[in-house]
């Protein structure tokens, strides 16, 4: 979907907070210099970017799985440890 459609449908989005919760937001945004809304709006993209990125993942490796490319468990694991290290 291109960006302004994003924008049109999010326009009106409106997230409510606890006034602990502003606060916080505050004392993460101040030092970054940045307010707590421009944190929060930076902060939603990187999730779904982050979730996007994900899914496509997820989608390449069932395609991999449907072309028979496969790994043994123990190579798996192997790489699973390695990841852990890092």
């Amino acid at each position: 979907m291109p960006e302004t459609g994003i924008s049109v449908i999010l326009k009106g989005l409106e997230v409510q907070f606890t006034p602990e919760q502003e606060a916080r937001l505050a004392r993460i945004a101040i030092p970054e210099g940045t307010d707590a809304e421009r944190l929060v709006k930076d902060a939603a993209l990187r999730l779904l970017e982050a979730d996007s990125h994900f899914h496509a993942a997820v989608r390449e490796g069932i395609a991999q799985a449907d072309r028979g490319e496969l790994i043994e468990e123990s190579e798996m694991d192997a790489r699973f440890e390695k990841m852990l290290r890092a």
